[in-house]
């Protein structure tokens, strides 16, 4: 069988099994929470005190842990992108209203309350330069991204695995800094989101272990493809008003790398914890190619150790348009 027929195979298999992987790892409507349920009522008799209240923690934030509160935001935002690239995938069918189709559309319904969730707070807590920031999202979306994956199934699982579970680990992180300063309200924003990211990323990574069971081989070979490519994150080509596609992402990565949010050491621990759940050292039956293909990845968290340790966290601070003066 030609490797695109098996993964379109693979892909009607796993289909079959949509209603567990529904009920697993994403919650009904009804039961989940909404970001109304964490922000200021407007019609409250103490919406004026909890305003202010907002805004005295967020004028307190430090600078790069607030940069990069936004920065999340902006990349929850672009969902847009997100969505439309996983319904080019090879065995999902738009027109089909169950399987692939559903599990997409309803895990877009899901992320799309993070981008409100944090986008209405940032409007709220006054520190922002809200039209900047609607300027990098416009550009984010309409730039949209290459992630090297093209329609190949189990690259962009490789992918959404390894991006779900650093998603979970920047917005926990802040959240864990916001509730150490005693910004409780932003701490559980963040928490809950977090959360989400851990279903989220729990549930790809299932996808891939499942591949693994039925197409080690071309599993394997994507696992590596993805990896020599380097994952890249889905906001690789933010920009400011004035600025080409990608001019600023060093600046926020060095920026969450400072405040400690998302950082080299973070991108090793991840691709060590997916050698671990799938278990990569124990595989059986893979051809030649995927034999090296794994020799590759075992041997990689040493290698990119090595490079991490030698490479500073740049300290030249940078003025985000974003933040008001």
């Amino acid at each position: 069988m030609r490797e695109k027929e098996l993964q379109l195979e693979v892909m009607r298999t796993l289909e079959h099994n949509m209603d567990e992987f529904i009920s697993s790892y994403l919650t009904p409507v009804e039961k989940i929470w909404q970001p109304s349920d964490f922000l200021p009522d407007s019609s409250g008799a103490n919406f004026k005190d909890e305003i202010e209240e907002l805004q005295t923690f967020a004028r307190e934030m430090p600078y790069d842990l607030f940069v990069t509160l936004i920065g999340d935001c902006i990349t929850e935002e672009a969902l847009p992108t997100y969505e439309s690239w996983l319904m080019g995938l090879d065995g999902v069918d738009q027109e089909n209203k169950t399987g692939w189709t559903q599990w997409v559309r309803a895990w877009t319904a899901e992320e799309n309350r993070h981008g409100d969730l944090l986008g209405k707070y940032l409007y709220l807590c006054g520190r922002v330069n809200m039209r900047e920031m609607e300027i990098t999202t416009h550009h984010l979306i309409n730039d949209g991204f290459d992630i090297g994956t093209s329609s190949d199934p189990y690259k962009n699982f490789v992918y959404t695995s390894f991006q779900e579970t650093a998603t979970n680990i920047s917005h926990r992180r802040v959240g864990t800094l916001a509730k150490q300063s005693g910004n409780k309200k932003l701490a559980q924003m963040c928490g809950v989101i977090a959360a989400d990211e851990a279903r989220h990323a729990k549930a790809y990574k299932d996808f891939s272990a499942r591949i693994f069971e039925m197409d080690a081989s071309g599993m394997m070979l994507a696992f590596e493809d993805m990896m020599r490519r380097k994952i890249v994150m889905p906001a690789h080509l933010l920009r400011e008003s004035g600025q080409k596609a990608g001019e600023l992402w060093e600046h926020f990565s060095d920026a969450a790398q400072r405040a400690m949010v998302y950082t080299g050491q973070d991108y090793i621990n991840i691709l060590k914890d997916l050698l671990d759940e799938w278990k990569i050292d124990g595989i059986k039956n893979l051809n030649d190619k995927a034999e090296r293909a794994r020799d590759y990845l075992m041997k990689l968290p040493d290698r990119l150790q090595r490079i991490s340790d030698r490479i500073a966290t740049p300290q030249l601070p940078y003025s985000f348009k974003w933040v008001k003066n």
